[in-house]
């Protein structure tokens, strides 16, 4: 007689799905890490700071001036130092994407989120952005060198402040895949954030126990807010390094999101909800993409 078919080996998932109750020393882990991040990504980007000297001792070429050449006068201190405005907008970016992270955990996920997995999603985000930070600070791979350029007019708060020694600028150039990476970054975000404050709501609403979430952006893709989280991500490598590291960085994010975490997801919620979630993924065929994908 033959043996029975083991089960399939459950896969790895950093958050205790389905696990309802605080964890406290997890959250407050990390809060506490990705905000570390900043004074790190702060000391990378700095002319003739960390970045500049790890690149030096690897015998790379940095694409920053030394420090002492100053491009920002907005007047404040930690921003000016950084020099350069695309140095500036990548701190930005590492800033906003820790306050979008620690929302999701203090005000829409209901999971546990242990310390142990605190550690490994933020030391994940950290070795992104700092990536991101070298790539951007290396002369053979900086955004600096992307063409085509284009001039923005600078708001009137501005217009003596990013001038590189023209106190009477009005305007700023930049690389067009800067300006496009980083409306990729501000509409992922956006999506990512409104699509799991809709799933929040939704679950909140009593009527809606056990049921599976088909409400606005759910309606688009099962994993709609998994479409936020590439185009931020590819968003900040292509206002970092160009459009190739950008687009290569979005496809990546949409095969690894899809294949891994969406198929921690449907093994998850085909347990759960059962029959409610075949349907909803006849009803919604597409895994990430809206009509593609």
């Amino acid at each position: 007689m033959a043996n029975p078919k083991p089960p399939p080996k459950k896969r790895f998932d950093l958050v205790n799905r389905g696990e309802k109750k605080p964890t406290p020393s997890g959250t407050l882990t990390f809060i506490g890490l990705r905000a570390l991040d900043l004074p790190l990504q702060h000391a990378l980007l700095a002319p003739s700071g960390l970045g500049a000297a790890l690149l030096s001792r690897v015998g790379l070429a940095a694409a920053l001036p030394a420090a002492g050449t100053h491009l920002l006068q907005t007047g404040l201190p930690l921003v000016d130092a950084l020099g350069h405005p695309t140095a500036a907008l990548l701190l930005a970016m590492a800033a906003g994407s820790c306050v979008k992270q620690v929302y999701w955990l203090t005000a829409l996920s209901a999971e546990s989120f242990p310390p142990g997995a605190a550690v490994a999603v933020s030391a994940l985000n950290t070795a992104w952005n700092g990536l991101n930070t070298f790539l951007f600070l290396a002369l053979a791979t900086t955004s600096l060198r992307s063409r085509p350029l284009v001039s923005l007019p600078l708001p009137a708060f501005l217009r003596r402040s990013i001038a590189g020694g023209n106190a009477a600028a009005t305007v700023v150039t930049l690389p067009l895949s800067t300006v496009v990476g980083t409306l990729m970054y501000v509409a992922g975000i956006a999506l990512e954030a409104a699509s799991e404050r809709q799933r929040k709501a939704f679950k909140d609403a009593p009527e809606n126990a056990g049921k599976v979430c088909k409400v606005g952006v759910w309606r688009w893709a099962r994993h709609v807010n998994y479409l936020g989280y590439a185009l931020w991500r590819g968003g900040y490598t292509m206002a970092a390094t160009g459009w190739v590291g950008g687009l290569l960085m979005t496809a990546w994010q949409v095969y690894d999101l899809s294949t891994r975490a969406g198929g921690v997801l449907d093994e998850y919620c085909a347990g759960r909800y059962k029959e409610q979630w075949f349907q909803y993924k006849r009803e919604v065929p597409y895994k990430i993409i809206p009509g593609i994908y």
